[in-house]
């Protein structure tokens, strides 16, 4: 039986860019079983040495100097005019992959997967053979905006908020290609829902925490970067009433360090982990997350109701200033810069409950429900309208009920 084909353009510049990539992925088998295809390829990474060097630097510095980016953005802002109608470095890998597989869709969820890569499938599969089409997770426009993320020859071109999608369309993206859909999470983050009872359960259970105390979740990326053993100590001096989750991402040297240092601390309450595939239950059992302003651990704090607090350690690198401005705009979230600055919050916090009432009230404005399964349908149905095969449609029922309301209005 012939099958409809979507390959995946995606990097591991940060973990953001494969967790859309990956969920896109569930959500096709989720609906559609094994009539959809999907092949998810580190195209920066695999087809040139260049990519990949730039791909291992981008990660580094977000890790060890995130004040740097501001430098490498402008660099590689560059890309937008090199590929500007072919692809510069990696070409060769990428036409192999194109030959190879016969994508009907090509799907990019990476600034610098777009330009040029559109241009060259249409070349070599035929203008009628293929479509292209592009996730933004970005929330607002402005500067740390990547224009390689413009490319107006799209088919079809998803923005994360209606911010987002004006500024798409003011640099050069077609209006009547350009819905905005918020969420591309995985299916079980949909489904994997706690009331406040299971909370308490899962926190008393699962996690070996208390149900009454306020709980403080230190988060990292995929890589690693953290702050942790800077944030812990304003924690602990409320260790009466302030609780922590803690992941370490695959920062392995991090996460034997707090075996240690949680065994030092009998009198604090701490759940450890290093990588987790549980962050959406984590975020739920929390009442604020410290994280640094990557665009999908912030879209789910805001799906799952977990306040945000900034982390701009040694700066905000120019793609988190994007997010940072959204929340800020919208909700007034707090930033902090340094271990004083977090300390102050968390006194004026234990201080004052109303005070953390209050942010939480203001976040929960931008807080929006939308069908997870609308952007799927669109961007398969898009590539059918190459593939024409009968595709049978799943039903899916997520445990909070999603209507159709949303940011795509």
């Amino acid at each position: 039986m012939s099958k409809l084909r979507i390959l995946v353009l995606t990097s591991s510049t940060g973990g953001g860019h494969d967790a859309r990539a990956e969920a896109f992925a569930e959500w096709c088998f989720q609906l559609y079983r094994h009539d959809v295809d999907v092949r998810i390829e580190h195209m920066l990474e695999k087809s040139s040495v260049v990519n990949r060097t730039g791909v291992n630097l981008y990660n580094r510095i977000q890790r060890l100097a995130p004040w740097v980016h501001k430098v490498f953005y402008a660099v590689i802002e560059l890309l937008s005019w090199l590929n500007r109608s072919d692809v510069t470095f990696g070409a060769g890998y990428y036409l192999k992959v194109l030959k190879d597989y016969q994508p009907h869709l090509v799907f990019s969820v990476h600034d610098c997967l777009n330009r040029g890569y559109f241009q060259l499938a249409r070349k070599v599969l035929g203008a009628d053979r293929v479509r292209c089409a592009t996730y933004c997770g970005e929330f607002s426009g402005g500067w740390g905006y990547s224009r390689n993320w413009i490319e107006p020859s799209v088919d079809l071109y998803f923005s994360r908020t209606p911010t987002a999608r004006d500024y798409a369309v003011k640099q050069g993206i077609p209006a009547d290609k350009a819905p905005v859909r918020g969420y591309l999470m995985q299916p079980r983050a949909h489904l994997e829902v706690l009331s406040p009872v299971d909370r308490r359960v899962f926190q008393g259970k699962r996690l070996g925490l208390n149900p009454d105390k306020f709980t403080v979740f230190l988060a990292t990326g995929g890589n690693g970067a953290n702050n942790h053993f800077d944030l812990l100590p304003a924690l602990v001096r409320h260790a009466d009433r302030v609780q922590a989750i803690v992941i370490c991402g695959k920062n392995k040297e991090t996460y034997h360090e707090l075996v240690h240092w949680r065994a030092l601390h009998p009198e604090f309450d701490c759940y450890l982990e290093g990588y987790s595939e549980i962050v959406h239950l984590l975020m739920q059992a929390s009442d604020a997350i410290v994280t640094r302003g990557g665009t999908t651990t912030c879209a789910k704090a805001l799906h799952f109701r977990c306040p945000i607090i900034f982390n701009a350690f040694g700066g905000i690198m120019p793609q988190e200033e994007l997010t940072w401005k959204f929340f800020r705009n919208g909700a007034a979230s707090e930033k902090i810069e340094d271990a004083s600055d977090f300390g102050r919050l968390i006194d004026r916090w234990m201080a004052d409950p109303a005070i953390y009432t209050k942010v939480r009230e203001n976040f929960l404005k931008l807080r929006y429900e939308e069908d997870p399964t609308l952007l799927i349908e669109e961007v398969v149905g898009l590539a059918n309208q190459v593939a024409e095969v009968k595709l049978k449609r799943l039903p899916f029922s997520p445990a909070n009920g999603n209507g159709h309301g949303g940011p795509h209005k």
